[in-house]
């Protein structure tokens, strides 16, 4: 729920409050994100949905809109300790992108974390890494700050037809 709410919103909510929100968010029928799954298990996640479902997306100083086209927003990723290394997330990221198309989008927007010489902590990570985007047809499109890039992937017109007659083949 953090890229939903405001800051205040989102402490105001912390725990339970937040949980009982994204159960709603979920009953509505709206799809927050993307599940991975090993085995029944859940073992990875990653949110994406139209940028304006994002309010603090919106409001954030450093991850302006790039231009007036409506985008499609990746905004976080998760995957379980012991499956990390594992291409859990680029499933996650090929995923997400597939089904921003299918739902009509023209782009798709992530905001990774840039890479700083030494590991950075899992936490400085949520957002994903340009390494991650790139291996999945992203390019970087700007650089708003040291810490963070915008990257971006076009649905172009024979991807959109292949997922329209059900082709899950990558283009």
């Amino acid at each position: 729920m953090w890229w939903r709410q405001t800051r205040a919103e989102f402490q105001a909510c912390h725990g339970e409050r937040n949980r009982r929100a994204m159960r709603r968010l979920v009953g509505s029928g709206e799809v927050p994100g993307i599940l991975a799954y090993d085995r029944g298990r859940p073992v990875g996640w990653c949110s994406v949905a139209p940028r304006e479902r994002f309010a603090s997306l919106g409001r954030s100083r450093v991850l302006r809109r790039l231009d007036d086209r409506p985008v499609w927003s990746i905004v976080c990723l998760f995957v379980a300790k012991e499956r990390r290394g594992l291409g859990v997330a680029r499933a996650l990221v090929s995923a997400a992108f597939a089904y921003a198309a299918r739902q009509g989008a023209e782009v798709v927007e992530a905001y990774p974390s840039m890479p700083r010489g030494r590991r950075s902590p899992d936490i400085m990570s949520f957002m994903g890494v340009p390494a991650l985007y790139e291996s999945e047809g992203f390019r970087m499109c700007a650089r708003p700050s040291a810490a963070k890039g915008v990257m971006r992937r076009e649905v172009g017109r024979a991807r959109r037809r292949a997922i329209e007659r059900g082709r899950s083949k990558r283009l």
